[in-house]
């Protein structure tokens, strides 16, 4: 289907300006138009602001949630409160997709059709839990919860980027002195061994070498970074390689435990959420699979779906899976017994989360002072290879 922006006059004369997005060709539009009673003055196609090209952050999707679930909760209509948000947004590429979902649903798209468009934008989560506010008249409230969700989804995120600046810092402070040491220095030594015709050791000359490779061919590396970036790209949409990928991620080293627990927070979550507006735990697993981007995750979700089919009861089913902990499986059991399946999962989540940040907080205590020491340690290596030919010639003049 292709969008266009129309402008159109009703019997009494009055302009109407619009878009469109349900049609194919221009002569569909008059068509429709004609059905509402309006005539067709000029169209265009719609000229689509790529988000890509102008950055969304995060933050301000959550606080635009947040507004739009006060707005509406205090009385105003759904095109008023987006309107005002409109007019508030200080970032233009949301403020144009804030206008075409306001438009959409003017010309009687639900909420859901019209966010879901943007679905990249909002994600699956929220597109789900507007789709079950609008269909279960819980629309304030679900637009609450999603944007507590994606709040504390953000706040995760920014933990474990803050908790990992260190380490990363200390690798390109790394990278960046052992490349001047091998740029700068090793030549100037290399130069002074050639003119005192030292007979250098294995790892001198290994080292000048990799000197005279670096310094020769340095035009070389932005490519060679490209081509790696370009194979690493194909790779993960490899089909086969990303469900290895997926797997590897949560069985790898030192990591493993942590991506583990935070792709289970993310699902128990969402299924926790979305549960609790209303929505089929099948329809649930299948928006949380989605949510939280792991192919192994997508397989679980698949089994539980069966198994509730069946008539299997969720804590019984989470039970055959190992990757959830047993406290989630049993908060899950209890709750089934009282009836706060959603509460219970929501909690279970929340424990998750404390012990990812605590996790977290470990590791980057045993790492930093590691990779100061790795620091240490390559610097050294370097410097006793650039010595160990001058040792060798201060032995020959005694």
């Amino acid at each position: 289907m292709t969008v266009y922006d129309y402008t159109a006059k009703d019997i009494n004369g009055e302009k109407l300006i619009g878009t469109y997005d349900d049609v194919d060709s221009v002569a569909q539009l008059r068509q429709e138009l004609d059905k509402m009673g309006y005539s067709l003055l000029k169209a265009r196609r719609h000229k689509d602001i790529t988000p890509k090209r102008r950055k969304i952050k995060q933050s301000e999707i959550v606080t635009f949630i947040y507004k739009f679930a006060e707005m509406y909760s205090a009385g105003l209509s759904i095109t008023r409160s987006l309107e005002v948000l409109e007019e508030q947004s200080n970032n233009p590429a949301l403020g144009s997709i804030i206008t075409e979902i306001r438009q959409n649903i003017e010309n009687g798209s639900s909420l859901e059709k019209a966010f879901g468009k943007h679905r990249n934008i909002f994600s699956d989560f929220f597109c789900g839990m507007v789709e079950a506010g609008e269909s279960g008249g819980k629309l304030s409230e679900s637009l609450e919860m999603s944007a507590v969700y994606l709040e504390k989804r953000m706040d995760m995120r920014r933990k474990i980027k803050s908790a990992f600046t260190y380490p990363v810092v200390v690798c390109v402070v790394c990278v960046l002195v052992v490349s001047c040491l091998i740029a700068f220095i090793v030549p100037i030594f290399s130069k002074l061994y050639k003119q005192l015709h030292v007979q250098l050791p294995g790892p001198t000359q290994a080292l000048v070498i990799l000197s005279s490779v670096l310094r020769g061919y340095w035009w070389l590396l932005p490519f060679i970074a490209a081509a790696v970036g370009a194979a690493v790209w194909w790779l993960l949409r490899n089909p086969t390689v990303r469900v290895k990928w997926d797997i590897f991620k949560l069985t790898m080293p030192i990591l493993g435990k942590v991506n583990r627990m935070i792709v289970v927070s993310h699902f128990m979550r969402t299924f926790g959420m979305l549960t609790s507006v209303g929505i089929s735990p099948i329809r649930a697993l299948s928006v949380a699979s989605d949510v939280a981007h792991n192919h192994k995750i997508s397989g679980i979700a698949k089994e539980l779906q069966d198994a509730i089919e069946k008539g299997l009861s969720i804590g019984e089913s989470l039970k055959k899976h190992d990757i959830f902990p047993s406290m989630i499986v049993q908060l899950a059991l209890s709750g089934e017994e009282v009836g706060q399946v959603s509460q219970m999962l929501n909690k279970g989540a929340d424990f998750l989360d404390k012990d990812i940040t605590r996790m977290v907080d470990s590791l980057i205590v045993k790492l930093e002072p590691a990779l100061t020491v790795l620091m240490g340690t390559i610097v050294g290596i370097i410097l006793m290879a650039v010595y160990l030919p001058m040792f060798d010639y201060m032995q020959h003049l005694k």
